[in-house]
């Protein structure tokens, strides 16, 4: 298989590239071309740089007594609505609320926004005491936490958020991969 599609190659330059000169023992340079391969694939070099380490995405088990906020923006392109959701669950990722929310026309930045904001409020009506907000967009997660500064008016939402944390209850705000964030980028679609 791979000696074919070496020689296809070969036809493949000779056709499309001018100064292509082609081996006067094709068959020959594939071989030494696959040999040079498996020498490369057996060298121990190589094999600890193909060790990988395995890392498993997806919700995480939270402490006893704690909520957790999965939310997410989502936005489709220029024209169309913009939408967020969220669900919140307990320690042992039992649904306790969620919602979904078209949020008319905007970018995807503030979807995400409006995803914390409604969240938070959510949790808050809920009389939730120990809050755990999980969100995929790190930009927006390191502006609420401060990791981040920018210049500018800082936007409303931002604000707001921000005089949501500031109240009494504890709150933790986390950064996740899209991967570990998907009930909510599905109810946010």
């Amino acid at each position: 298989m791979t000696t074919c599609w070496y020689l296809w190659t070969w036809q493949n330059k000779s056709i499309f590239e001018a100064d292509f000169g082609r081996p006067s023992n094709p068959t020959l340079v594939t071989h030494r071309f696959i040999k040079n391969i498996e020498d490369i694939t057996l060298d121990p070099a190589y094999k600890r740089l193909q060790k990988k380490e395995t890392i498993y995405i997806g919700w995480k088990r939270h402490q006893m007594g704690w909520v957790k906020l999965n939310t997410d923006g989502a936005w489709k392109g220029v024209g169309t609505l913009a939408g967020c959701g969220d669900l919140l669950r307990d320690s042992d990722g039992r649904w306790i609320k969620g919602y979904t929310k078209k949020i008319g026309s905007c970018d995807v930045f503030h979807a995400e926004l409006w995803g914390i904001y409604l969240g938070l409020d959510r949790a808050w009506r809920e009389n939730i005491t120990h809050l755990i907000v999980e969100s995929d967009s790190k930009i927006l997660v390191d502006m609420i936490t401060d990791n981040c500064k920018f210049s500018g008016t800082i936007p409303t939402l931002v604000r707001r958020i921000e005089k949501f944390l500031n109240l009494s209850w504890t709150v933790q705000v986390n950064h996740t991969l899209r991967e570990g964030n998907i009930s909510a980028d599905w109810f946010a679609n």
